[in-house]
Parts: structure tokens; C-alpha cells; sequence
């Protein structure tokens, strides 16, 4: 965050509307409060790590490293152009497209340029402007935007309920449905289960981001097939950029539906492609999840261990089983106290404030990972009890 800006200020070359634009927004409470809340101390060394994304802990991981750097002196860049000029190629790119469709038992698989485009171009491509797509009311942000992208209508329901859900295609009839299967924020879980017979009761299509839950679900291939749902969920979406640790997408589906993305998708069509070097990045990674289960173990052990202990310290702690923690911290003034205190002992986690969670509703989240020790827990939870009073 550039703390030294002043936002107040007027630049001498900004048109009149977007200084009006800026400062009504400001008004709002919706740039300053959360610059502020989202600042922070950066962590010195020997400090706890609770909120990156690289939930196997292999970003730093030198066989990855390796295949990346032996590729790109091998092949350089290679073609830096958009994939719709190149997917009838049988190369590096569309092995991995037919790897990650074994991987995620399906029949076919488009790799994207992120996450972020995989979940925008998806929803564009087979969303139309009369038919409704039922988001849960807590599905990411990119979920959303493909929804506008494709000049849909969102129909939002309540977080994991599928009777409200049910309640809506009742009265607008069937769509698209999407969920994520492990949500970001606090950890929870969606029930997939009753989503997947609910979407086959009422003739809709299932999205489902698995970015959060891939690599880390029991198998590495996520929670659809940890319960056995992937030949029933229509479309699966992965952000490369958690449990793989690198920059791309993958959406998995049928053969029929994935060949329409692949020139139907906006993103797909005015993007550059991954490039080679990164998709060899991929390959060691996904040999890697394959062959050390032990990461997928050691989270487990992790999370329940530190959620364990945090009710015991009485701490709010939102349900899940999986490697995403959230502690309740409350309003933006307490959060900030509660951040710093814990900073101060050398413990980092990820601040969630309004407008990503309710107002005065903020959350500490905790994402574990798989170089965290027992001794390292239970360093935490010393932290965590001494930094209690903060939030009072």
C-alpha cells in the first residue's frame, strides 16, 4: 500500500469527473478505511507465516525451479501469442490440458491465462443475457464478473444454502450455478453433495472453483473428486496460483463443451498464452503433489491442531476442516489493535474487511501450509493467548 499518497488531493491533469468520482467514493468509506486497516508491519526474520496462499509450500521448491529454468533455456518464450491460433497443436500446452483432465477425471481440460480468466471466460461464454446464473452469495469475485462480461442476470442466494437456491430456480427457472468448493474467506465448505443432485433435479449447469481445495484435498485433485461428484459436476474451475504456486488456470468439462470454450471465451481469444517455461513448472509441480501426500497430511495436522487450540483460547473461530482459519475480529478498530499485537510478537495473518465481509464483521484468516511444524503451532498459540486482551 503507498501509505505517502494523498488521495485528498487533487491532480492538476485529472478531469473534473474522476476527481468527483474518487472523492465520492472516499465519502463512502470505501479507500481510506481499508488502506488503513489493510497496512501493516513487515514480518523480520524467524516470523510465522500465516497468510500466503502456498498452501504445499512449494514455491521455493528447486525441482520446480529446475524444469522452469531448463525449458526456457531449451525453448525460450516461445510463441508469446494468443492460444486461439494454436490449440489444434500437439505441444507442451495441450499435453498439460490433457493431463489435468486425467488428473480431474474429466474429459477434457483448457488451460488459461489465470484463475481470474478461467472463471471470467467460462461464465461469458455460456451465459446468456436471459437466462439466469445462481451465485452463491459468497463466490469469488471472478464468478461475478463473468457474470457482467456476459450481460447476465446473477441471481444470488445465501451462503451454502441450497434451499434458498432451490427457492430461486423455482420461481426463475434453470441456469447456471456457481460455487466455489472451498471458500477463501473463512474456509467453509460448499455442499456439493446437495448442489449436484439439486442442479440434476432442476436441469442446471454446475460451476465449481476448486482453487482453494486443489493439491490439498484428500488425492490432490480437489473436493468434487475427494466425494466422488466429477462425472456430475459440469464444469470445474482451478487458479494455478494456490497449491501450484504459479500464474494460470484450468476449466475442466466435457470434450463438446471445452472445444466451444476455447473459441467462445473472450479471455481465451485476447490474451497471450501461458508459456512453456511455466507450463514445465506445472508438470514437476503436479508430480510432485502426486508423489508427497505428506504436505496434504501435515496441513490436516496443522488445522486441527491450531483450530483446536484457538477455541480453546476462546477465540470466534469460523467452521472448517480444511487449511483456511478465521478468527472474528469485528470492527475495523479492533482488527487493526489485534493485527498489531500479533505482529509485534512476530505472527502474520491476512486482514478481511468490508466490502469482503460484512460491515464490522472482519476476520483474521490464517492460511497454514506444509512447512509449519507442531513446534511451530504451538509457538502460534502462545501468540494468540497473549494477544487475546487486544481484542477487547
Amino acid at each position: 500500500m503507498n501509505a505517502h499518497i494523498n488521495l485528498d488531493r487533487p491532480i492538476r491533469h485529472e478531469p473534473e469527473f474522476l476527481d468527483a468520482l474518487m472523492r465520492e467514493r472516499m465519502a463512502e468509506g470505501s479507500v481510506h478505511p481499508t488502506r488503513t486497516v489493510l497496512g501493516a508491519t513487515e514480518p523480520g526474520p524467524g516470523a510465522i507465516q500465516l497468510r500466503s496462499n502456498d498452501y504445499l509450500a512449494l514455491a521455493s521448491d528447486p525441482r520446480i525451479a529446475y524444469a522452469k529454468a531448463e525449458a526456457l533455456q531449451a525453448e525460450g518464450h516461445g510463441d508469446a501469442i494468443s492460444r486461439v491460433f494454436a490449440h489444434q497443436r500437439n505441444d507442451r500446452h495441450r499435453a498439460f490440458e490433457r493431463r489435468m483432465a486425467s488428473w480431474l477425471k474429466a474429459e477434457d481440460a483448457v488451460l488459461a491465462m489465470s484463475g481470474y480468466s478461467a472463471n471470467t471466460g467460462l461464465i461469458q461464454a455460456f451465459a446468456r443475457p436471459d437466462q439466469p446464473v445462481y451465485i452463491d452469495q459468497r463466490a469469488h469475485a471472478s464468478l461475478r464478473d463473468g457474470i457482467t462480461m456476459a450481460g447476465a442476470r446473477a441471481r444470488v442466494f445465501r451462503h451454502n444454502s441450497p434451499d434458498h437456491l432451490e427457492t430461486l430456480i423455482a420461481r426463475h427457472g434453470p441456469g447456471l450455478i456457481a460455487v466455489d468448493a472451498l471458500y477463501s474467506t473463512d474456509g467453509a465448505i460448499c455442499p456439493l453433495e446437495d448442489m449436484v443432485a439439486l442442479a440434476e433435479r432442476t436441469g442446471s449447469a454446475l460451476i465449481v472453483d476448486e482453487t482453494h481445495s486443489f493439491g490439498c484435498a484428500a488425492g490432490g485433485a480437489g473436493l468434487c473428486e475427494e466425494l466422488g461428484l466429477s462425472d456430475r459436476v459440469h464444469f470445474r474451475t482451478v487458479g494455478l496460483s494456490k497449491a501450484m504456486t504459479a500464474r494460470g488456470g484450468v476449466v475442466a468439462g466435457s470434450a463438446r463443451a471445452m472445444e466451444f470454450l476455447r473459441y467462445e471465451a473472450r479471455p481465451m481469444i485476447f490474451s497471450t498464452s501461458v508459456l512453456g517455461y511455466e507450463i514445465a513448472g506445472f508438470d514437476k509441480t503436479l508430480d510432485i503433489i502426486a508423489a508427497e501426500p505428506w504436505r496434504r497430511a501435515r496441513l490436516r495436522d496443522s488445522h486441527h491442531r491450531l483450530t483446536q487450540g484457538l477455541l480453546d483460547l476462546g477465540y470466534e473461530v469460523a467452521e472448517s476442516d480444511r487449511q483456511i482459519v478465521a478468527i472474528t475480529t469485528g470492527t475495523d478498530s479492533a482488527t487493526v489493535r489485534f493485527r498489531d499485537a500479533l505482529a509485534a510478537q512476530g505472527l502474520f495473518g491476512s486482514v478481511f474487511c468490508a466490502p469482503a465481509t460484512p460491515v464490522d464483521r472482519a476476520i483474521i484468516r490464517l492460511t497454514l501450509n506444509a512447512d509449519l511444524t507442531r513446534h511451530d503451532i504451538a509457538r502460534a498459540l502462545q501468540i494468540f493467548a497473549k494477544a487475546r486482551r487486544a481484542l477487547h
